[in-house]
């Protein structure tokens, strides 16, 4: 199902596609980030992206959840947003020599990825309560949250202390 596709009907179904594209995002997300720890050099830009994989698996079950609180099956289909997002962090990183440039593009890279898991939980948040599913509502709620504290935490690194060596 494309989402520009005539598989999509109603609003129930342009959730659920939106649902399997961000399943499939937390799931390459969940892929990237063990990169992203291993390339980092300061310590708190690994110790955020150490917790965020952490958070990003729980997100991946919360996900789960709420296809199945929906009747459906957890199922991904592909995302060329995160795809390239990743795509351009992995180019990026092979073209830096410098250990301080590296974590900031990193730290980009981290804010790129949230910006658009913000955007599609905000959405789904949003048809989940025109649907009437307040309870999937709430459980995507969470992930929600959790992704604007990563982003706010990675801004604060940015400004204080990453941005900072790397000028």
């Amino acid at each position: 199902m494309g989402l520009f596709t005539k598989d999509i009907k109603s609003l129930d179904d342009l959730f659920v596609h939106t649902l399997q594209d961000v399943y499939y995002a937390e799931n390459q997300i969940a892929k990237a980030l063990p990169k992203m720890i291993e390339k980092a050099t300061a310590a708190e830009l690994r110790q955020g992206f150490e917790t965020h994989l952490r958070e990003t698996e729980g997100q991946i079950e919360r996900l789960e959840r709420v296809f199945a609180m929906h009747g459906h099956k957890p199922k991904a289909v592909d995302c060329p947003a995160i795809d390239g997002i990743v795509r351009e962090a992995d180019d990026t990183a092979g073209e830096i020599a410098d250990r301080e440039v590296m974590d900031a593009a990193l730290l980009a890279a981290a804010q790129a990825v949230e910006h658009y898991e913000i955007a599609r939980y905000g959405t789904l948040v949003a048809w989940a309560k025109r649907l009437d599913r307040d309870d999937c509502a709430a459980v995507l709620q969470q992930s929600l949250d959790e992704e604007k504290a990563t982003d706010r935490k990675l801004t604060a690194l940015a400004e204080s202390k990453v941005n900072q060596k790397a000028a």
